[in-house]
Protein backbone atom coordinates (compact mmCIF):
# COMPACT_ATOMS: atom_id res chain seq x y z
CA UNK A 1 0.00 0.00 0.00
CA UNK A 2 1.38 4.10 -0.73
CA UNK A 3 2.24 5.79 1.92
CA UNK A 4 0.00 9.33 2.16
CA UNK A 5 1.55 12.67 2.98
CA UNK A 6 -0.59 15.20 3.34
CA UNK A 7 0.03 18.74 3.08
CA UNK A 8 -2.19 21.23 5.25
CA UNK A 9 -1.76 24.65 4.45
CA UNK A 10 -2.74 28.10 5.88
CA UNK A 11 -2.72 29.64 1.63
CA UNK A 12 -5.05 29.16 -0.80
CA UNK A 13 -6.53 26.15 -2.02
CA UNK A 14 -6.10 27.11 -5.44
CA UNK A 15 -2.23 26.26 -5.31
CA UNK A 16 -3.82 22.50 -4.01
CA UNK A 17 -2.15 18.94 -6.08
CA UNK A 18 -1.62 15.51 -5.49
CA UNK A 19 1.45 13.73 -7.07
CA UNK A 20 2.60 10.04 -7.03
CA UNK A 21 5.92 8.78 -6.85
CA UNK A 22 7.65 6.11 -5.88
CA UNK A 23 11.65 6.22 -4.28
CA UNK A 24 13.15 4.12 -2.58
CA UNK A 25 10.92 0.78 -2.94
CA UNK A 26 8.18 2.90 -1.78
CA UNK A 27 4.98 4.03 -3.18
CA UNK A 28 4.08 7.72 -2.32
CA UNK A 29 1.30 10.11 -2.74
CA UNK A 30 1.90 13.53 -1.94
CA UNK A 31 -1.22 15.74 -1.58
CA UNK A 32 -1.06 19.54 -0.71
CA UNK A 33 -4.21 20.81 0.83
CA UNK A 34 -5.00 24.73 1.25
CA UNK A 35 -7.39 26.11 3.81
CA UNK A 36 -7.40 29.43 2.27
CA UNK A 37 -6.55 31.27 5.21
CA UNK A 38 -9.24 29.48 7.73
CA UNK A 39 -6.86 28.27 11.14
CA UNK A 40 -9.80 26.31 12.33
CA UNK A 41 -10.40 24.89 9.53
CA UNK A 42 -6.39 23.47 9.40
CA UNK A 43 -7.00 22.42 12.60
CA UNK A 44 -10.09 20.56 12.01
CA UNK A 45 -8.39 18.89 9.03
CA UNK A 46 -5.21 17.33 11.07
CA UNK A 47 -7.43 16.24 13.60
CA UNK A 48 -9.37 14.38 10.72
CA UNK A 49 -6.00 12.98 9.09
CA UNK A 50 -4.29 12.12 12.02
CA UNK A 51 -3.36 8.15 12.50
CA UNK A 52 -4.89 7.71 8.98
CA UNK A 53 -1.96 9.19 6.54
CA UNK A 54 1.92 8.49 7.39
CA UNK A 55 3.02 12.39 7.76
CA UNK A 56 1.80 16.01 7.80
CA UNK A 57 3.64 18.97 6.60
CA UNK A 58 2.17 22.63 8.01
CA UNK A 59 1.94 25.02 5.13
CA UNK A 60 1.41 28.62 4.52
CA UNK A 61 2.88 28.69 8.70
CA UNK A 62 6.53 27.88 10.35
CA UNK A 63 6.35 25.93 13.44
CA UNK A 64 9.79 27.35 14.37
CA UNK A 65 11.82 30.42 13.56
CA UNK A 66 15.43 30.24 14.22
CA UNK A 67 18.44 32.71 14.60
CA UNK A 68 21.55 31.35 15.43
CA UNK A 69 21.42 28.13 17.39
CA UNK A 70 18.29 29.28 18.81
CA UNK A 71 14.67 27.74 17.88
CA UNK A 72 11.70 29.39 18.69
CA UNK A 73 8.57 28.01 18.58
CA UNK A 74 5.38 29.59 16.76
CA UNK A 75 1.98 29.88 19.24
CA UNK A 76 -0.10 28.98 16.34
CA UNK A 77 2.19 26.49 14.79
CA UNK A 78 2.28 24.81 18.46
CA UNK A 79 -1.80 24.58 17.92
CA UNK A 80 -1.60 22.79 14.64
CA UNK A 81 1.16 20.50 15.45
CA UNK A 82 -0.71 19.50 18.72
CA UNK A 83 -3.66 18.78 17.09
CA UNK A 84 -2.28 15.18 15.72
CA UNK A 85 -1.42 12.52 18.37
CA UNK A 86 -0.85 9.96 15.99
CA UNK A 87 0.71 11.26 12.55
CA UNK A 88 4.18 13.24 12.69
CA UNK A 89 4.23 16.78 11.99
CA UNK A 90 6.62 18.80 10.66
CA UNK A 91 6.80 22.57 9.14
CA UNK A 92 10.17 21.93 6.82
CA UNK A 93 12.46 23.49 9.30
CA UNK A 94 14.81 20.01 9.13
CA UNK A 95 14.76 20.30 5.31
CA UNK A 96 15.56 24.33 5.11
CA UNK A 97 18.32 24.03 7.34
CA UNK A 98 20.33 20.94 5.33
CA UNK A 99 18.87 21.03 1.50
CA UNK A 100 18.95 24.75 1.49
CA UNK A 101 22.34 25.06 2.70
CA UNK A 102 23.99 22.54 0.64
CA UNK A 103 22.21 23.85 -1.92
CA UNK A 104 23.99 27.42 -2.04
CA UNK A 105 27.64 25.50 -2.29
CA UNK A 106 26.04 23.30 -5.01
CA UNK A 107 25.16 26.66 -7.37
CA UNK A 108 28.48 27.94 -6.69
CA UNK A 109 29.88 26.50 -10.18
CA UNK A 110 26.48 28.63 -11.67
CA UNK A 111 26.59 31.48 -9.29
CA UNK A 112 29.70 33.38 -7.88
CA UNK A 113 28.24 34.30 -4.91
CA UNK A 114 31.29 36.78 -3.76
CA UNK A 115 29.98 38.80 -6.87
CA UNK A 116 26.37 38.66 -5.89
CA UNK A 117 23.76 41.03 -3.90
CA UNK A 118 21.21 39.21 -2.68
CA UNK A 119 18.14 39.94 -1.27
CA UNK A 120 16.33 37.36 1.27
CA UNK A 121 13.04 38.63 2.62
CA UNK A 122 13.04 36.58 5.94
CA UNK A 123 16.52 35.14 7.31
CA UNK A 124 14.69 33.69 10.44
CA UNK A 125 12.63 32.10 8.28
CA UNK A 126 15.53 30.12 6.49
CA UNK A 127 18.38 30.60 8.71
CA UNK A 128 20.27 27.96 7.30
CA UNK A 129 19.98 29.60 4.23
CA UNK A 130 21.13 33.01 5.56
CA UNK A 131 24.41 31.49 6.96
CA UNK A 132 25.19 29.92 3.89
CA UNK A 133 25.04 32.65 1.64
CA UNK A 134 27.20 34.72 4.22
CA UNK A 135 29.77 32.34 4.40
CA UNK A 136 29.52 32.16 0.53
CA UNK A 137 31.04 35.52 0.47
CA UNK A 138 27.57 37.33 -1.22
CA UNK A 139 26.51 40.42 -0.03
CA UNK A 140 22.96 40.13 1.21
CA UNK A 141 20.08 42.50 2.55
CA UNK A 142 18.09 40.54 5.35
CA UNK A 143 14.71 41.98 4.83
CA UNK A 144 13.27 40.63 7.81
CA UNK A 145 12.28 44.07 9.15
CA UNK A 146 10.92 45.52 5.77
CA UNK A 147 8.99 42.76 4.78
CA UNK A 148 7.49 40.90 7.93
CA UNK A 149 6.70 44.40 9.50
CA UNK A 150 6.74 47.14 7.32
CA UNK A 151 9.12 48.94 8.43
CA UNK A 152 12.42 50.30 5.87
CA UNK A 153 15.40 49.10 7.63
CA UNK A 154 17.33 46.85 5.01
CA UNK A 155 20.37 45.09 7.38
CA UNK A 156 23.66 43.37 6.18
CA UNK A 157 25.03 42.22 8.60
CA UNK A 158 23.45 38.64 9.84
CA UNK A 159 25.19 38.57 13.11
CA UNK A 160 23.79 42.22 14.22
CA UNK A 161 20.42 40.70 12.62
CA UNK A 162 20.94 37.59 15.30
CA UNK A 163 21.21 39.74 18.03
CA UNK A 164 18.01 41.54 17.15
CA UNK A 165 16.46 38.28 16.74
CA UNK A 166 16.86 36.98 20.27
CA UNK A 167 15.46 40.38 21.89
CA UNK A 168 12.68 40.04 19.56
CA UNK A 169 11.42 36.78 18.47
CA UNK A 170 10.59 35.35 22.59
CA UNK A 171 7.83 38.46 21.27
CA UNK A 172 7.14 37.76 17.45
CA UNK A 173 6.44 34.32 17.71
CA UNK A 174 3.57 35.06 20.32
CA UNK A 175 1.24 37.21 17.47
CA UNK A 176 -1.26 35.76 15.47
CA UNK A 177 0.94 34.20 12.47
CA UNK A 178 -1.49 36.62 10.05
CA UNK A 179 0.37 39.50 10.91
CA UNK A 180 3.63 38.54 9.91
CA UNK A 181 3.14 36.26 6.66
CA UNK A 182 1.15 36.19 4.23
CA UNK A 183 -2.21 33.57 4.29
CA UNK A 184 -5.06 32.68 2.21
CA UNK A 185 -5.96 34.72 -0.40
CA UNK A 186 -3.34 37.39 0.51
CA UNK A 187 -0.71 35.38 -1.10
CA UNK A 188 -2.28 35.58 -4.55
CA UNK A 189 -1.81 39.49 -4.04
CA UNK A 190 0.76 41.60 -5.98
CA UNK A 191 1.58 44.63 -4.09
CA UNK A 192 4.04 47.04 -6.01
CA UNK A 193 4.79 49.70 -3.05
CA UNK A 194 8.08 51.10 -1.36
CA UNK A 195 9.19 47.50 -0.87
CA UNK A 196 9.53 46.57 -4.40
CA UNK A 197 12.70 49.05 -5.05
CA UNK A 198 14.94 46.63 -3.04
CA UNK A 199 14.93 43.79 -5.69
CA UNK A 200 15.67 45.73 -8.00
CA UNK A 201 19.20 46.33 -5.83
CA UNK A 202 19.56 42.63 -5.91
CA UNK A 203 20.65 39.90 -8.26
CA UNK A 204 19.33 36.95 -6.62
CA UNK A 205 16.27 36.75 -4.72
CA UNK A 206 16.07 33.91 -2.14
CA UNK A 207 13.64 32.63 0.06
CA UNK A 208 9.89 32.18 0.44
CA UNK A 209 8.28 32.21 -2.73
CA UNK A 210 4.94 34.02 -1.41
CA UNK A 211 7.03 36.58 0.76
CA UNK A 212 9.10 36.83 -2.95
CA UNK A 213 5.97 37.20 -5.20
CA UNK A 214 3.99 39.67 -3.45
CA UNK A 215 5.89 42.43 -3.56
CA UNK A 216 7.88 41.60 -6.60
CA UNK A 217 8.45 44.38 -9.13
CA UNK A 218 6.89 43.48 -13.37
CA UNK A 219 10.30 44.29 -14.31
CA UNK A 220 12.89 41.80 -12.85
CA UNK A 221 15.13 41.19 -16.39
CA UNK A 222 18.25 39.05 -15.54
CA UNK A 223 17.72 38.51 -12.09
CA UNK A 224 17.70 34.88 -10.92
CA UNK A 225 14.67 33.60 -8.63
CA UNK A 226 15.58 30.91 -5.82
CA UNK A 227 12.76 29.33 -3.50
CA UNK A 228 10.64 26.62 -3.50
CA UNK A 229 7.03 25.70 -3.72
CA UNK A 230 6.70 27.01 -7.58
CA UNK A 231 3.45 25.82 -9.89
CA UNK A 232 3.28 26.37 -13.36
CA UNK A 233 0.94 29.47 -13.13
CA UNK A 234 4.41 31.13 -10.81
CA UNK A 235 6.61 29.69 -13.78
CA UNK A 236 4.69 32.00 -16.04
CA UNK A 237 4.40 34.57 -13.60
CA UNK A 238 8.19 35.39 -13.02
CA UNK A 239 8.39 34.91 -17.16
CA UNK A 240 6.56 37.54 -17.74
CA UNK A 241 8.96 39.21 -15.47
CA UNK A 242 11.90 38.73 -17.05
CA UNK A 243 13.40 36.64 -14.67
CA UNK A 244 16.13 34.80 -16.27
CA UNK A 245 16.36 32.05 -14.09
CA UNK A 246 14.19 30.16 -11.52
CA UNK A 247 15.91 27.86 -9.05
CA UNK A 248 14.30 25.64 -6.69
CA UNK A 249 16.00 23.78 -3.42
CA UNK A 250 12.94 20.75 -4.00
CA UNK A 251 12.44 18.55 -6.94
CA UNK A 252 10.02 19.80 -9.77
CA UNK A 253 6.88 17.15 -9.60
CA UNK A 254 4.01 16.92 -12.16
CA UNK A 255 4.85 20.76 -13.38
CA UNK A 256 5.44 22.11 -9.68
CA UNK A 257 8.14 22.32 -6.87
CA UNK A 258 6.29 21.23 -3.19
CA UNK A 259 7.59 22.86 -0.30
CA UNK A 260 9.74 21.74 1.87
CA UNK A 261 7.48 20.97 4.50
CA UNK A 262 6.03 18.38 2.08
CA UNK A 263 9.25 17.17 1.37
CA UNK A 264 9.96 16.72 5.00
CA UNK A 265 7.35 15.00 5.74
CA UNK A 266 8.04 12.62 2.38
CA UNK A 267 11.34 11.70 4.37
CA UNK A 268 9.23 11.40 7.63
CA UNK A 269 6.92 8.76 6.08
CA UNK A 270 9.76 6.52 4.53
CA UNK A 271 11.75 6.26 7.65
CA UNK A 272 8.64 5.78 9.60
CA UNK A 273 9.66 8.10 12.24
CA UNK A 274 10.69 11.79 13.12
CA UNK A 275 14.20 12.63 11.81
CA UNK A 276 17.31 14.72 12.50
CA UNK A 277 20.09 16.69 10.85
CA UNK A 278 21.90 13.64 10.24
CA UNK A 279 19.04 11.70 9.06
CA UNK A 280 17.96 14.49 6.73
CA UNK A 281 21.56 14.48 5.27
CA UNK A 282 21.66 11.00 4.35
CA UNK A 283 17.93 10.95 2.79
CA UNK A 284 19.63 14.00 0.85
CA UNK A 285 22.39 11.92 -0.55
CA UNK A 286 20.34 8.76 -1.11
CA UNK A 287 17.64 10.21 -3.07
CA UNK A 288 20.39 12.78 -4.83
CA UNK A 289 18.40 16.00 -3.84
CA UNK A 290 19.82 18.63 -6.12
CA UNK A 291 18.84 22.74 -6.49
CA UNK A 292 16.88 22.49 -10.22
CA UNK A 293 17.54 24.71 -12.20
CA UNK A 294 15.14 26.36 -14.57
CA UNK A 295 16.47 28.97 -17.86
CA UNK A 296 13.51 31.03 -18.18
CA UNK A 297 14.79 32.35 -21.25
CA UNK A 298 14.34 29.60 -23.25
CA UNK A 299 10.89 27.85 -24.43
CA UNK A 300 10.21 24.83 -22.09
Amino acid sequence: MAKRVVSVSLGSRRRDAVAELELLGEKIVLERRGTDGDFQGALCLIRELDGKVDAIGLGGIDLYLVAGGRRYTLRDARRLKEAARKTPVVDGSGLKHTLERRAVGELASLIDWRKTKVLLPSAVDRFGLAEALDEAGARVLYGDFIFALGLPIPLYSLSFLQKLAFLLLPLFTQLPFGLLYPTGKKQEEVQEDWRSRYYLWADVVAGDWHYLRRHMPKDMRGKTVLTNTTTEEDVAFLRERGVRRLVTTTPRLSGRSFGTNVVEALLVALAGRELGEEDYLRYIDQLGLKPQVLDLGEAQ
